[in-house]
C-alpha cells in the first residue's frame, strides 16, 4: 500500500507510524494534505488526524479552536471521514475515560481543562461536524493506521 502523509506534520513527529508502515512493506508519499495528517494515496475518502496525546486535543479544541473546526468543516464538506486517531496511555479508550482524565495542568492552573469538559466539546463536534475520536497506545498507532485505513 502507499500511504500519503502531510507536509504540515512535524517531520519525525509520528516516527513511530512511518517505522512500522516502512517495515511492514508499504511506501510513504508525503505532501500536502486536504486535511488530516495520513491516507492511503489512492483514496483520500478516509483521512486520519493523528494525535500525540489529549494534551494536543485539548490545545486544538480550546487554543486553536477555530482552526480545528474549520478543518473538520472542510473535511465534510468534502465527504472525508476524517478520524482523529489519539496516541495516549492504554487506559484511554473512549470518551468515558476522556471524562475521567485528569489534566496535568490542573496542577497550576484550576482554569485548565478537565477530562469532562473535552470530552463534552469532542462529543459536539463529532455530532456537529461527524469526526469520529478513536485511541490507542503510541506502540499500537501504525497498526491501527493500516488497520482503519485498509479495513474500514
Amino acid at each position: 500500500m502507499v500511504f500519503i502523509h502531510d507536509t504540515r506534520d512535524q517531520r519525525g513527529k509520528h516516527a513511530n507510524v512511518e517505522n512500522y508502515l516502512t517495515r511492514n512493506g508499504h511506501s510513504i508519499v508525503r505532501s500536502k494534505m486536504y486535511c488530516g495528517d495520513i491516507a492511503l494515496l489512492h483514496d483520500q475518502s478516509v483521512c486520519i488526524d493523528l494525535k500525540r496525546d489529549l494534551q494536543e486535543v485539548c490545545g486544538n479544541l480550546t487554543q486553536q479552536h477555530a482552526r480545528f473546526r474549520d478543518e473538520l468543516i472542510r473535511a465534510q464538506e468534502a465527504a472525508i471521514r476524517l478520524i482523529v486517531l489519539i496516541e495516549h496511555s492504554s487506559t484511554i479508550k473512549s470518551l468515558d475515560d476522556v471524562r475521567a482524565w485528569c489534566n496535568p495542568r490542573l496542577a497550576q492552573s484550576p482554569r485548565a481543562t478537565t477530562g469532562g469538559q473535552l470530552a463534552a466539546i469532542m462529543e459536539s463536534m463529532a455530532e456537529k461536524y461527524g469526526v469520529e475520536w478513536r485511541f490507542c497506545a503510541k506502540q499500537k498507532t501504525g497498526r491501527e493506521v493500516c488497520r482503519i485505513l485498509e479495513v474500514e
